[in-house]
């Protein structure tokens, strides 16, 4: 991507303290969020995340580790602070509002930025504990974006995606799930997802996480910094995360019904999408059959 040129954001924060209780008690403490959120299948999808980061699960309820602890971790907005990926990143979130400013300005209202917050292996949400085994997540409690930035390297060593473009597409979707909250897409689908089962739950979840890939697409047509070969890096980011995919290397027979993020061929195929179109409005993932 050709981001020497852009605008770095001034929306972001960096937390200092590396909370307690590792990796297993962090999200154990993240567990009650996500099983409110997300189902069974997502406390599941978490669980296979763990096992694949090399963390025992039984520590993530308390059992055979150390009890977790949480610290306050302060947060600065100080540019020397930052570190070389931080500084690309805060130019990808730059690019975000730049693109999102004019869509809702076509539209007749306003973006409010989303703030980006940096921590190290361990900090706090407004929906719980962050942790890098997580990788990046949107918290719609105080619309922030929360980022290890070294789930970047995870996601080129493990997970087989390298490239600037596709660190980039990752911020990108979670910035999309802010739109989505701005939208009030967020707040609706909650509603539905309590009052319905867990597996329409889920699948009701695959649909606002493929919303997202498809807004990322937008992002990426609209911001006019794309390069050869991103298209491609791009692409093989979102195979590599697609829940059938994430199962499969834990070494897991996929389960359709636990799936909270969309398949692979869902992530790719949604992401295209948006890429094709520069349209959010050709983003209605609720809408579409299969």
């Amino acid at each position: 991507m050709r981001l020497d040129g852009e605008q770095e954001s001034g929306n972001f924060e960096v937390q200092d303290g590396r909370g307690g209780g590792g990796f297993g008690g962090g999200l154990g403490m993240l567990l009650p969020f996500v099983g409110s959120r997300f189902g069974c299948g997502g406390i599941f999808i978490v669980l296979i995340i763990a096992a694949v980061m090399g963390i025992n699960p039984l520590s993530m309820f308390g059992i055979g580790g150390p009890s977790p602890t949480q610290q306050s971790a302060p947060a600065g907005r100080d540019p020397k602070q930052l570190t070389e990926i931080q500084h690309w990143s805060l130019k990808v979130l730059g690019s975000t509002e730049r693109v999102w400013g004019q869509v809702f300005k076509e539209q007749g209202r306003q973006y409010e930025p989303t703030i980006l917050s940096f921590y190290n292996q361990s900090g706090t949400s407004g929906c719980g504990a962050a942790q890098s085994a997580m990788g990046p997540f949107y918290c719609p409690t105080d619309k922030k974006v929360y980022l290890d930035t070294d789930f970047f390297t995870e996601l080129r060593q493990r997970f087989g995606a390298p490239g600037d473009f596709a660190q980039a597409y990752v911020i990108a979707h979670e910035v999309g799930h802010h739109v989505q909250d701005l939208e009030g897409t967020l707040g609706e689908v909650n509603k539905r997802q309590r009052a319905v089962s867990e597996q329409e739950g889920n699948a009701l979840q695959v649909r606002i996480e493929l919303q997202a890939d498809c807004y990322a697409g937008v992002w990426a047509k609209r911001t006019g910094l794309m390069e050869q070969g991103d298209l491609e890096e791009g692409m093989a980011a979102a195979q590599a995360i697609g829940d059938d995919t994430l199962q499969q290397s834990a070494g897991r027979r996929p389960v359709p019904e636990s799936f909270t993020h969309g398949t692979s061929a869902q992530r790719m195929e949604w992401l295209r999408q948006g890429l094709a179109a520069g349209d959010p409005a050709q983003c209605d993932t609720f809408a579409a059959a299969g």
